[in-house]
């Protein structure tokens, strides 16, 4: 077992690590920027290294100062967390070149699995089911009108790199389709350096529905369920639950073997997520995100597990602590992101916290980094806390969600807590009879705007 790990990240979910870490005896280092001198995660970490100044290209996205805190500090490896050098193969293979352990995927199977078009071939040999498309990136408009014609409208056009909604675009019609080709190049070639799309058919009414699997890079998977995230604004998660509130056990069973069987075929070690549209009782693979998701501890509040302490025992070279039969759903988990942005324009709102209170009592989890008195930088992501919890069922979650809401206190800034306490009273949210259109709609008919 390691001795010392770097978190290579900040805010909640270096906290996260860090906790897991200490619960196994193992002694952390944090990084951290000028501007994060004084964040949480710095003061919990039993070391702690400053690698640049406020912005990330400087410093959370700067590998040599990653490797060099490592190599002052004697770290033995980097959990990555989510975002900032996650999914960034390169960087994984200078980490191992180094002599550092990876917590995480081999350089190789995020490689894999970042390029969208690759990860699509690889699905599908694997026997995940996938969204029809085109064969490989899409050269040209002429191209794509072809594919189009081919599959019939509506189509959506993705960038082969990247995510987070930036490069798609979706056309109705061959004349859509032209300014939605060079709109998403453009965006893709802003965004990731790469300008590379192809082409899918548009599902119309879709759930989106993410499979959490885990592999010890020997051969041996498990799968922990579903989570169902369709409530999504401009293609970010907003509210995540777990187990899906459409998914039968006999759906998820069978969905589960193929992705643990899939993942067990790579050889995969670690953590992963792979991403489906659901419509009519039918999965289309959409992605695989190589690292631990924002969401996760939806799937530990009704598993029981930890996967962050999973990850770290893996990468030291142990073997699963649990077995597929050990792996029963214990009732219901919801998971809302509560960002420092004012609704219902959503622009960030960063600033000073003047009054923070997390809320309590059984079945309720608060992730976040802030404090009373803790300034939020203006250079990063507006993802301030995570609240979970966890029911008996669905119902009883959700009462608990809306009381937890009830007892928070987040003062100095604007957040979008009050978003949380109307969606709990539209009756699609309560019943669970939402698609991933469901909320951008909502948002239009309430605000005039998504």
């Amino acid at each position: 077992m390691f001795k010392k790990i770097l978190i290579a990240n900040r805010g909640e979910i270096a906290l996260r690590v860090i906790r897991a870490a200490r619960e196994m005896g193992i002694e952390t280092v944090a990084v951290h920027s000028t501007a994060d001198a004084d964040a949480m995660h710095v003061r919990m970490a039993d070391e702690s290294v400053c690698i640049g100044p406020p912005t990330s290209t400087n410093s959370y996205l700067s590998i040599p100062s990653i490797i060099s805190a490592c190599e002052i500090t004697g770290a033995e490896a980097i959990h990555p967390g989510y975002g900032f050098l996650s999914e960034n193969a390169n960087f994984v293979q200078i980490v191992e070149d180094h002599g550092i352990k990876f917590i995480g995927p081999s350089a190789d199977h995020i490689r894999t699995m970042g390029d969208k078009i690759t990860a699509k071939e690889t699905a599908k040999a694997l026997g995940i089911p996938c969204v029809p498309g085109s064969e490989g990136g899409v050269p040209d408009l002429d191209a794509a009108k072809k594919v189009a014609a081919d599959m019939g409208y509506p189509v959506i056009i993705k960038a082969t790199a990247g995510g987070g909604g930036r490069g798609m675009k979706v056309a109705q019609s061959d004349k859509e389709l032209e300014n939605a080709f060079r709109t998403a190049r453009s965006e893709a070639k802003s965004a990731f350096g790469n300008d590379a799309v192809y082409i899918e058919k548009y599902l119309t009414t879709p759930r989106h529905i993410e499979v959490q699997v885990f592999g010890d890079g020997k051969g041996n998977a498990v799968h922990l369920g579903e989570r169902d995230c369709s409530l999504q604004r401009r293609h970010q998660k907003v509210f995540e639950e777990a187990p899906g509130p459409c998914i039968s056990e006999k759906e998820r069973a069978e969905i589960g073997a193929i992705c643990a069987n899939a993942i067990a075929k790579m050889g995969y070690e670690g953590a992963g997520t792979i991403e489906f549209l659901y419509e009519n009782g039918a999965f289309y693979f959409i992605e695989m995100n190589t690292r631990l998701q924002v969401e996760h501890p939806v799937t530990e509040g009704i598993f029981g597990v930890d996967l962050v302490r999973e990850q770290i025992r893996v990468a030291s070279g142990l073997p699963l602590s649990f077995t597929q039969d050990d792996l029963q759903i214990n009732g219901h988990a919801i998971e809302v992101r509560i960002n420092a942005e004012k609704v219902p324009q959503f622009s960030p709102c960063p600033g000073k916290i003047t009054q923070y209170h997390a809320p309590g009592g059984l079945g309720v989890r608060m992730d976040s980094a802030l404090y009373d008195g803790y300034r939020i930088p203006p250079y990063y992501d507006s993802l301030i806390a995570k609240l979970i919890v966890h029911g008996r069922d669905r119902p009883e979650a959700l009462a608990r969600l809306k009381r937890a809401l009830s007892e928070l206190i987040v003062d100095g800034v604007d957040t979008t807590v009050p978003l949380f306490h109307e969606l709990l009273d539209q009756e699609a949210v309560q019943t669970g009879q939402y698609n991933i259109h469901w909320l951008e709609h909502w948002l239009n008919a309430t605000y005039g705007k998504a």
